[in-house]
Parts: structure tokens; sequence; C-alpha cells
């Protein structure tokens, strides 16, 4: 093992937390250091635009554990997230808001969890302190759908005081708003997730940047993890069946039609809406089988140009 692993790698996104910064840091290096293992806090400056950065350069001043990433404008927390993860030189990864209401006292009791066995260990905010109509009602749907659409059973998917194995962040790539399904990509490596409630403290200063338009985005990038999980490296499988059910329909529409004219003889006009349908469903079908065999050229040319694994080992013995 490299002389530069460390125990811990802790990971904040910041974007416009000047004044929670100070009493972060100072909660988070007590906690830390109480734990008596080696760490590196990674503050990734997410285009703040208050005295965010000149706080963070003012903290670094007097702890060398912290290191500061910059990003050029806002990217969102996602892009956070991934430029600490490639950063990161832990064989444990803690993530957290920058906000406080995370609370760093929690971070021990998550590594007693993943002691247990477990590769993550996401953080339940069961006694939540936000509104309920606006903020925990669309998080209780949203958690529900999730959990359902990904097979991966977690309370509270939002909440970003998790802990994770360095071979799991190491092997997830991060785009759009996936920071919050990392549970459910993950466990395609068949790693083991189990949650864990933790404390949430009330927001004491700025504002929530999170609202009713972010519930709509997390519901898309549902749809687009549950491809990823199931058919990422087989999209004929469900192109192509969506294809024939359409095709089939259609063959099967316009023989209904066919044994209308032959047997009893009607007549029909181009645009009876019946004929047009069976058309129309035959031509998807054909289309979708088309898009099914381009999806799998783009698969094999994705794994073989990057040498990108369609496997994971957990260990070898030999």
């Amino acid at each position: 093992m490299s002389s530069d692993v460390l125990d811990l790698t802790v990971v904040i996104p910041v974007f416009n937390e000047a004044e929670n910064l100070e009493l972060l840091f100072a909660q988070l290096t007590d906690v830390l250091d109480r734990m008596g293992c080696t760490y590196e806090i990674i503050a990734v400056d997410d285009g703040s635009r208050d005295d965010s950065f000149a706080i963070l350069k003012r903290l670094h001043e007097g702890n060398p554990s912290l290191k500061i990433v910059r990003l050029r404008r806002n990217f969102g927390q996602t892009a956070a997230f991934a430029a600490g993860f490639d950063r990161a030189r832990g064989e444990v990864v803690i993530t957290m808001d920058a906000d406080l209401q995370n609370d760093p006292a929690d971070i021990p009791r998550l590594l007693e969890k993943m002691a247990e066995g477990h590769d993550v260990v996401s953080g339940w905010r069961r006694d939540r302190r936000d509104r309920f109509l606006d903020r925990r009602l669309p998080s209780m749907i949203a958690n529900w759908l999730i959990s359902m659409g990904t097979g991966v059973h977690l309370h509270d998917y939002g909440c970003s005081l998790k802990a994770y194995r360095s071979e799991v962040v190491k092997n997830v790539q991060l785009y759009g708003e996936l920071h919050r399904f990392i549970p459910a990509l993950a466990s395609w490596m068949g790693v083991s997730v189990t949650e864990l409630p933790v404390k949430h403290r009330p927001r004491r200063f700025g504002k929530s940047k999170y609202g009713l338009s972010r519930t709509v985005r997390v519901l898309l990038d549902l749809v687009t993890v549950r491809f990823l999980l199931s058919y990422s490296a087989r999209p004929m499988q469900l192109f192509g069946s969506l294809g024939l059910v359409s095709f089939g329909l259609g063959t099967i529409t316009g023989l209904y039609l066919s044994a209308q004219k032959v047997i009893y003889g009607y007549q029909y006009k181009i645009d009876r809406p019946l004929l047009l349908l069976a058309v129309l469903l035959m031509v998807i079908g054909v289309q979708m089988l088309s898009m099914g065999l381009l999806g799998e050229l783009i698969v094999r040319t994705y794994h073989e140009t990057q040498d990108k694994p369609i496997y994971m080992i957990r260990e070898v013995i030999e």
C-alpha cells in the first residue's frame, strides 16, 4: 500500500456557505483529531459568490489537512463530489454538506457501522428539521420511487452524510445529478449497502439551495439510473423487447384488418385510424430494433476503447 494512503477523506462541496465554514471546520477537526486517524478534508468550492473561498484559504493556512479545490463556476453538487473523489486518498471517503445540518459527531458511528462489513453506509435523517410540504414530502415520495426503481431500499437518498469505501467512489462515474444515486449505482458492483440514523440540525445561516424543481430532476435521473443498472450492457434487450411488442401489435392489427377485407369484403379508406395505427406500430417496432442494434454497437465501442470492465472483483486469493 502506498505511503500516501490515508485512513479517511472527508469531501465537502461548498457553495455560498461563508457563515458556516469556520464553525463547521472547528467541529469537524475536533472530531477527527479525537479519532486518532490519518485524514484529509477536501473542500470543493463550487463557484461560490460570497467569501467562502477566502475563508477556506484562511482555514487552510492553519490546517494543512485541509485541501481546497476551486471550480471555475457553479457546476453543481454532483460535479463537486466528483472533483473531491478524484483527489481523495483515504481508504474510506466521507461526504457531508457544508451547511452545518450534518453533525460531524456522527462520523465515528458511520465508521463503526462500516466495520461490520458494509461498503456503503448512508445517513438517514429520521428526525429531519425541514419544512414538511416543500421539503420532506417530496423527499419521501422521491425516496420511495428510487427504492422501488433501483431495488436498493433506503429511507433517505438525499442525505449527504455517507461513508464509502474508496473503491466504490473510484469506480462510479458521476454526471448530471447522480451523486444521490451512488448507493444504487454501486449496487452493480455487488457492494453491501446499509443506512444509519443520523442527527439533522436546523439550518443556522444562509438558505437552502434545494426546492421543488429539484424533485423533477431527481425523477428524470431515476430513469437514467434504472437503465444503467438493468440495460447499460445489453440495450437490445430493452429496445428489442419494446420493438417486438410494437411490431407484433401492428402485425396483429394489420392481419385483423386484412381478414375483415378478405372474409367480409370490407372496403377501407387509406386514412382509417386503425389502419394508420397498424402501420405506425410496425414502423415504431422497426425503429426500436434499430435503436437496440445501435445501442449494442455503442456499448461495445465504449467498453473496448476505454477498457471498461463488465465486472468488479472483490478480492483474489492465491
